[in-house]
């Protein structure tokens, strides 16, 4: 049973009772909304954006440099995007940075097609809104409503209508639905899809967009493309963004386009494909359950590995393979399963609920399929391939690629920020940009899906970081799934930030290979994932930013910079340095550890405000072979954190000035109000605007006040790395013989 790598606070049960009250995590910067959410290339467009703790916003980036943003003067939160022309169909990651550093990101779309924004209210069949053949329009779901479009069909003039949303981070769930020009319904989308459309005759018909449970609101929004569809293949879909399990894919070294393609038809025996291994094949579950049959002949004792991508192409399919030898007995024909091949396990336990403190809530795992068969003797053989949930789907969207190819050892990664899960407490799964605080170090997991058979250890490393930050990869041992990696901002960092690389290096078949890591993180920051199924997805880039606005609660570092040594079977004593730099609940932190060979820490205790502490690891207990080893401590506490308190003295000078200012203005008009009525009336209007500037100052210094008052906090708490060689131990002297 693999070990739990997410922070489990069941051992507090002093902190599970009241996890309800506390605030989970420090707060990091989100943006949320990006409106509209993409644009066409070679156009400039004006975007509003809204997100929480980013304050003092600087500058809204992008995942390519060929998408700029510039401030719209005077208008808060608005930006006017420039996308190039060149900038290829696809989805983008949009951020911003702020006090806190870079926030998490918001897919933004760019298309090639001219784009429209919805403005008024189409709830009906009259206040339809008209849309263009060969456009796309950006709009917000209207809540409890069904949103109307109409356009103009062209009888045997084949059309697609494409709602994004869940591949565009939305929190929409469409339903699409294709109408006559009264309303009634022709063609029912309830999976987010496309539907596929051949006018029966000239004339209005009418697309009616609605949530599947008529939710609403700025952050289910949606991108509607009606566009002409080529008169055979696939209806033509909108870029989305990757979920976890594509970080398997695609294999390195993979071509672009599959070499051949399957050819129908092939669902009957008498009908299989002729091919030969190895292959690689291009092929559609369509139409609704199609088995696709490849027929090849095979030597005993080769062993062939199959995978199948579909899934995580980003289509809602579970592939399926059946390996069978063929066989004519007496003039007839049997067959014997030789394999069934199904999903791609996850490399770790994952949650059972989406919100379970029973593992994380990245699935790297996939329905896809990437397993083997043995050939036992020599003969036909007959591949099945088939979509288990293709039994009533009549799409051709729902391609796949099939390999089969000799034994190829490799790897993927991805990683994601250790997430913190209270039993019977917190359920938050939040996003968690690579924001760090000065002093700060954060865990990151990072997951390997090995492939055909690789079982190597693989070395973590990160490279392009911004001055004053360093990483630290803990090993993926042999055969293990998942290591972590240590982000570390020194305590003296700098406002900085760059875009950095997180790379894996294993030996394979006696050459050293890299990989990139993918970086997945939450779309939403879901506070309570009980009521709301947490959706991660994998980013487009790793952009890493620390600030010195504040600094971490608390820094745990080695008292010295240096490599610790010890023999096999020794006590290695490593004096610790503790910063505290908040007030913490209860008496002390209980301290466990990440890293190969030393996650087997017995838990122990550091007594709160501790300036230093000695921690003693019994090798022999632990069982520590020879090598250089690299670990982190890993706690959790309660800390009193307050936020932003440096805006309080700023929004106290700006009410005090406004204060000034109304009682000035008061004056003034009331010394006016007896002489001249003209001017009165002026002082009046200007005395309004004043006592109404007030206010605002009034109001914004209670809301800074309130949220820099000290907060009950559950943070989890990472040391610096710490290095440590273990020597061999010194042989026993020989003992001579006497007489």
């Amino acid at each position: 049973m693999l070990a739990k790598s997410t922070l489990t606070l069941a051992v507090f049960t002093w902190m599970a009772a009241s996890a309800l009250a506390q605030q989970v995590t420090l707060p990091l910067p989100r943006l949320l909304t990006v409106m509209p959410m993409g644009g066409q290339a070679g156009t400039t467009v004006e975007v509003t954006i809204t997100g929480e703790n980013t304050e003092n916003i600087s500058e809204l980036m992008f995942s390519t440099p060929k998408i700029t943003a510039k401030p719209v003067a005077g208008a808060e939160k608005k930006f006017t995007v420039t996308i190039a022309p060149d900038v290829p169909v696809g989805v983008y990651d949009a951020r911003v940075m702020s006090r806190l550093g870079v926030s998490s990101a918001r897919a933004f779309s760019v298309n090639k097609l001219p784009e429209v924004i919805r403005t008024k209210a189409n709830n009906s069949v009259e206040t339809a809104m008209v849309l263009p053949l060969g456009s796309i329009c950006n709009a917000t779901m209207t809540k409890r409503s069904v949103d109307f479009y109409a356009f103009q069909g062209v009888k045997g003039k084949r059309v697609a209508v494409d709602c994004a949303a869940t591949g565009i981070d939305s929190r929409l769930t469409p339903v699409l639905i294709l109408a006559d020009a009264k309303g009634g319904d022709l063609k029912v989308n309830r999976t987010g899809g496309v539907i596929d459309f051949t006018p029966p005759a000239d004339g209005t018909y009418l697309i009616k967009v609605s949530d599947l449970t008529y939710q609403g609101g700025e952050r289910l929004f949606y991108r509607l493309a009606l566009q002409e569809a080529p008169g055979t293949g696939p209806a033509p879909r909108q870029p989305q963004t990757q979920t976890v399990s594509a970080m398997s894919w695609p294999p390195a070294g993979l071509a672009a386009t599959a070499k051949a393609h399957e050819t129908e038809p092939n669902n009957k025996p008498a009908e299989a494909q002729k091919i030969t291994l190895p292959c690689d094949i291009a092929g559609s579950f369509f139409p609704a359950a199609d088995v696709d049959t490849f027929e090849f002949t095979a030597k005993k004792g080769e062993t062939w590995w199959v995978e199948v991508a579909s899934e995580r192409l980003g289509l809602n399919t579970d592939p399926f393979v059946l390996v069978q030898q063929v066989k004519a007995i007496g003039g007839k024909e049997t067959l014997t399963d030789v394999a069934e091949l199904y999903d791609i396990a996850p490399p770790m336990k994952v949650t059972s609920n989406g919100y379970s403190y029973d593992g994380p809530p990245y699935d790297a795992g996939s329905p896809d399929v990437n397993g083997k068969f043995v050939v036992k003797e020599d003969g036909t053989y007959r591949l099945q391939v088939r979509d288990l949930f293709g039994g009533t789907r009549s799409d051709a969207n729902n391609v796949y690629r099939l390999i089969v190819r000799q034994a190829t050892p490799d790897f993927s990664l991805a990683a994601w920020a250790v997430h913190m899960t209270l039993r019977n407490g917190d359920r938050a799964a939040l996003s968690k940009p690579m924001a760090l605080r000065a002093g700060e170090s954060r865990a990151f997991e990072v997951a390997v899906q090995r492939r055909d058979g690789f079982d190597g250890e693989i070395e973590i490393g990160m490279e392009n970081l911004p001055p004053g930050v360093s990483a630290a990869g803990l090993k993926i041992a042999k055969g293990k799934p998942y290591g972590h990696l240590i982000l570390t901002a020194s305590s003296d960092a700098k406002h900085g930030f760059s875009l950095a690389k997180i790379v894996g290096k294993a030996t394979v078949n006696g050459a050293v290979v890299t990989r990139p890591v993918r970086v997945a993180s939450m779309e939403w920051p879901v506070k309570d994932a009980k009521g709301e199924i947490p959706a991660p997805r994998l980013m487009a880039d790793v952009p890493v930013s620390v600030s010195d606005s504040e600094q971490a609660p608390l820094t745990i570092a080695t008292a010295e910079n240096k490599v610790f040594e010890a023999k096999v079977g020794e006590t290695l004593k490593i004096p610790l340095k503790l910063t505290w730099r908040n007030e913490f609940n209860g008496t002390s932190i209980k301290v466990k550890a990440y890293g190969e060979g030393f996650s087997a820490i017995k838990e122990f205790d550091i007594p709160l405000k501790a300036a230093t502490f000695e921690a003693v690891l019994d090798l022999a207990a632990l069982k520590i072979a020879p090598g250089d080893y690299t670990f982190a401590f890993q706690s959790l506490g309660i800390c009193k954190y307050r936020y932003n308190p440096a805006a309080v003295p700023l929004a106290e000078a700006e009410q005090k000035k406004a204060e000034q200012l109304a009682a000035a203005v008061a004056a003034e008009a009331k010394k006016l109000a007896a002489t001249d009525a003209e001017a009165a009336k002026k002082a009046a209007e200007k005395q309004k605007l004043a006592e109404a500037a007030m206010a605002a100052a009034t109001s914004r210094m209670k809301a800074v006040t309130t949220a820099a008052s000290p907060t009950d906090t559950v943070e989890i708490l990472i040391s610096e790395p710490i290095r440590v060689s273990v020597k061999a131990a010194t042989p026993a002297p020989a003992v001579t013989a006497t007489k």
